[in-house]
């Protein structure tokens, strides 16, 4: 039974989608996987959404404060890691352990670590030389969320940068609308509306929004220009809302007072397209949308097909079970 430590040096790189990543791709191959998220008091962090999520995808028995347990004190801090871990690494072939970089999580357990980077245009050599420090366990760094249109530029030079410091880049992940977005119902919430209808499509994916208050365009041709989109309208403008649903159109979110025309409602009917309402002015519920896209985590099971295809295309399996001793 192997530790896979996947960490990083600063919060929100997507560790905990690296992790359901490789978990998902690990399980798929036979390899009896666990999870571990310990919280060290000092880290501050609490446990969330993903650790239930987590759960569920790798279709875990242990409980949630197993998985997650709080380790807080520095008496005997190892000893008590080493003893919530062995609860979680029973009967398991590889253990993800998660958690912000803390080595005394990394030396009790004795784990292999790979280290996920967010996007930056390039790395300094005080970020390299961190990466060094964290010695040979580190398997290699994955750099994620990387724009598409910068995927060759980081292939090639900052991963040059990076095997010319002894440092194996596993994975260079390209950025996806998909994983970093919201659910209908989300939405509702964040903006503190009302879904009216097709309340059925709660759980669909929002991947684009488009705010329609006022275009030069026709409507047809603005709305034309993004899929799989939420549309924020005024409420009043039913010409514009008509006019997203005859789109790719996911959700029509209305802002101010105007009960939405038997027309619009009749519309979205047919078409299965779900209508937020919310009293707030356009400007308040756009803020409140981009509020919760910053704080989006990876925590829906729509997500996984796409993370799996991009995990499978960008990363270096065979290199992980090289590192992990495992056979492929």
């Amino acid at each position: 039974m192997v530790a896979l430590y996947v960490t990083s040096l600063e919060r929100g790189t997507g560790k905990t989608a690296v992790c359901a990543g490789i978990g998902k791709h690990l399980l798929a191959k036979g390899q009896k996987t666990g999870y571990f998220k310990p919280i060290v008091a000092e880290n501050l962090e609490a446990p969330d959404s993903d650790m239930a999520f987590i759960k569920h995808i790798f279709n875990l028995e242990e409980p949630i404060d197993t998985i997650c347990p709080v380790i807080s004190g520095n008496s005997d801090l190892s000893g008590r890691i080493k003893e919530a871990y062995a609860r979680v690494s029973l009967g398991k072939d590889v253990v993800i352990v998660e958690c912000t970089y803390e080595p005394r999580v990394a030396e009790a357990l004795q784990a292999r670590l790979i280290l996920v980077e967010g996007y930056s245009d390039k790395l300094s050599e005080a970020k390299t030389n961190s990466y060094k420090a964290l010695g040979d366990n580190l398997l290699g760094v994955v750099l994620n969320k990387v724009p598409r249109s910068q995927i060759g530029h980081v292939s090639s030079e900052t991963s040059a940068q990076l095997d010319k410091a002894g440092i194996n880049v596993l994975g260079v992940l390209p950025e996806d609308r998909a994983l970093s977005t919201l659910t209908i119902g989300e939405l509702a919430e964040y903006v503190q509306g009302e879904i009216i209808n097709n309340a059925e499509q709660s759980t669909e994916l929002a991947e684009n929004f488009m705010l329609g208050a006022m275009v030069v365009d026709s409507g047809l041709d603005y709305f034309g220009r993004k899929t799989n989109k939420v549309a924020v309208l005024r409420s009043e403008r039913s010409d514009m809302q008509l006019a997203a649903m005859e789109t790719s159109t996911r959700c029509l979110i209305l802002s101010g007072n105007t009960a939405p025309l038997p027309a619009v409602l009749a519309r979205a009917e047919e078409k299965n397209i779900p209508i937020i309402t919310a009293h707030g002015d356009t400007g308040t519920i756009v803020a409140s949308i981009e509020d919760a896209l910053d704080k989006a985590t990876f925590s829906q099971e729509k997500k996984v097909p796409k993370l799996t295809e991009i995990m499978e295309q960008h990363f270096n399996f065979p290199a992980l079970y090289k590192g992990l001793g495992l056979s492929n």
